[in-house]
């Protein structure tokens, strides 16, 4: 299966990575390892700084990502990753990086991401049947990503690659709106 990405700086980082950790057989490993820091990112306002703010010297990055990747075991080859990026200047990029190697990851084994967002906690059961039934539908392996959010009142939201179910409370009285606006 062949990955059409538009090749940019980050995307030859992904592509490296990918093929670097598939040659060392630690594809699994270094996934979870790089969910594991993009849930870093996402929940430490931080470690965000860290990365993202220019006055960051090399040296405050490399100790900071040396000391995450010794206390958590990381992979040796995804901690140089990790610190190649600082020496090159590019640990600003490390998310879009990281999402980009989860998709490669996920791509080459012929899943199809897709998202759900529901307007009530589903517990894993719930999103199970779900998935299974995208599977059935969709006749693929599907990865997918689960996103609670009370503000659709009620209902849900999926969405398949360019296909999008939308059964949100929250989407039905905004067409409502807008057909009694149009009136």
């Amino acid at each position: 299966m062949n990955i059409n990405l538009t090749t940019t700086p980050s995307n030859s980082y992904s592509q490296a990575l990918y093929e670097l950790s598939r040659d060392e057989n630690s594809l699994n490993e270094i996934e979870e390892q790089s969910s594991a820091i993009l849930k870093l990112i996402s929940r430490s306002d931080d470690f965000q700084s860290l990365i993202k703010d220019p006055t960051n010297t090399q040296n405050e990055q490399s100790v900071a990502i040396n000391a995450i990747c010794s206390k958590f075991k990381f992979n040796e080859l995804f901690s140089k990753f990790l610190i190649f990026l600082i020496n090159k200047r590019r640990l600003f990029y490390i998310e879009k990086i990281l999402i980009d190697f989860l998709s490669i990851c996920s791509s080459k084994r012929g899943e199809i991401s897709a998202s759900l967002t529901a307007a009530k906690n589903l517990n894993q059961n719930e999103i199970e049947n779900i998935r299974n039934s995208l599977i059935e539908n969709f006749g693929s392996n599907i990865k997918l990503n689960f996103v609670y959010n009370p503000n659709l009142i009620g209902g849900l939201i999926i969405q398949v690659g360019s296909i999008m179910i939308d059964t949100s409370i929250k989407s039905k009285l905004q067409q409502l709106e807008n057909n009694m606006i149009g009136a």
